[in-house]
Protein backbone atom coordinates (compact mmCIF):
# COMPACT_ATOMS: atom_id res chain seq x y z
CA UNK A 1 0.00 0.00 0.00
CA UNK A 2 1.53 3.33 -1.12
CA UNK A 3 2.46 5.45 2.33
CA UNK A 4 0.56 8.43 2.21
CA UNK A 5 -2.66 6.13 1.53
CA UNK A 6 -1.74 4.04 4.98
CA UNK A 7 -1.51 7.46 6.45
CA UNK A 8 -4.87 8.40 5.56
CA UNK A 9 -6.30 4.75 6.33
CA UNK A 10 -5.09 4.36 9.50
CA UNK A 11 -5.75 7.45 10.47
CA UNK A 12 -2.59 8.92 11.71
CA UNK A 13 -2.88 12.00 9.06
CA UNK A 14 -6.71 12.84 8.59
CA UNK A 15 -6.24 13.44 4.78
CA UNK A 16 -4.38 11.86 1.64
CA UNK A 17 -3.51 14.94 0.53
CA UNK A 18 -2.32 16.38 3.91
CA UNK A 19 -0.20 13.21 3.63
CA UNK A 20 0.59 13.11 0.29
CA UNK A 21 2.43 17.32 0.98
CA UNK A 22 4.10 15.89 4.47
CA UNK A 23 6.04 13.03 2.45
CA UNK A 24 6.69 15.77 -0.28
CA UNK A 25 8.03 17.61 2.84
CA UNK A 26 10.26 15.19 3.55
CA UNK A 27 8.33 15.37 7.50
CA UNK A 28 7.82 11.19 6.59
CA UNK A 29 10.24 8.90 7.26
CA UNK A 30 10.39 4.86 6.49
CA UNK A 31 12.96 3.17 8.53
CA UNK A 32 15.31 5.63 9.34
CA UNK A 33 15.10 6.74 5.45
CA UNK A 34 12.84 10.17 4.07
CA UNK A 35 9.77 8.54 1.97
CA UNK A 36 7.87 9.66 -0.94
CA UNK A 37 3.95 9.73 -1.03
CA UNK A 38 4.23 6.41 -3.04
CA UNK A 39 6.75 4.29 -1.28
CA UNK A 40 5.39 1.16 -0.22
CA UNK A 41 4.19 0.21 3.03
CA UNK A 42 4.90 -3.54 4.62
CA UNK A 43 4.34 -4.64 7.98
CA UNK A 44 6.95 -4.38 10.66
CA UNK A 45 8.07 -1.17 9.39
CA UNK A 46 8.67 1.69 11.18
CA UNK A 47 7.15 5.21 10.26
CA UNK A 48 8.11 8.57 11.58
CA UNK A 49 6.09 11.42 11.25
CA UNK A 50 6.90 15.33 12.03
CA UNK A 51 4.74 17.72 13.35
CA UNK A 52 4.91 21.09 14.25
CA UNK A 53 4.59 20.21 17.85
CA UNK A 54 6.66 16.74 18.12
CA UNK A 55 7.23 13.35 16.02
CA UNK A 56 5.24 10.37 16.18
CA UNK A 57 6.84 6.95 15.55
CA UNK A 58 4.90 3.60 15.01
CA UNK A 59 5.51 0.31 13.97
CA UNK A 60 3.28 -0.91 11.15
CA UNK A 61 0.96 -4.08 11.85
CA UNK A 62 -1.64 -4.38 9.79
CA UNK A 63 -2.15 -3.04 6.30
CA UNK A 64 -5.74 -2.96 5.28
CA UNK A 65 -7.50 -0.97 2.56
CA UNK A 66 -10.39 -0.42 4.11
CA UNK A 67 -10.87 -0.32 7.95
CA UNK A 68 -13.57 1.45 10.38
CA UNK A 69 -12.38 4.65 12.66
CA UNK A 70 -12.59 2.51 15.73
CA UNK A 71 -10.38 -0.65 14.02
CA UNK A 72 -8.00 1.98 12.40
CA UNK A 73 -5.48 2.02 15.26
CA UNK A 74 -4.97 -1.55 15.40
CA UNK A 75 -3.37 -1.23 11.85
CA UNK A 76 0.12 0.45 14.09
CA UNK A 77 1.27 0.66 17.40
CA UNK A 78 2.73 3.46 18.87
CA UNK A 79 6.56 3.25 19.61
CA UNK A 80 6.84 6.77 20.98
CA UNK A 81 4.69 10.08 20.62
CA UNK A 82 5.35 13.42 21.89
CA UNK A 83 3.66 15.39 19.51
CA UNK A 84 0.01 16.97 20.87
CA UNK A 85 -1.83 16.98 16.92
CA UNK A 86 -0.57 13.13 16.71
CA UNK A 87 -3.14 11.87 18.96
CA UNK A 88 -5.89 9.60 17.01
CA UNK A 89 -8.94 8.81 18.34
Amino acid sequence: MRLDKYLKVSRIIKRRTVAKEACESGRVFINGKVAKPSTDVNENDIIEVKFAKGTLKAKVVNITHHVSKSDAKLMYEIISDDSEEAQVE
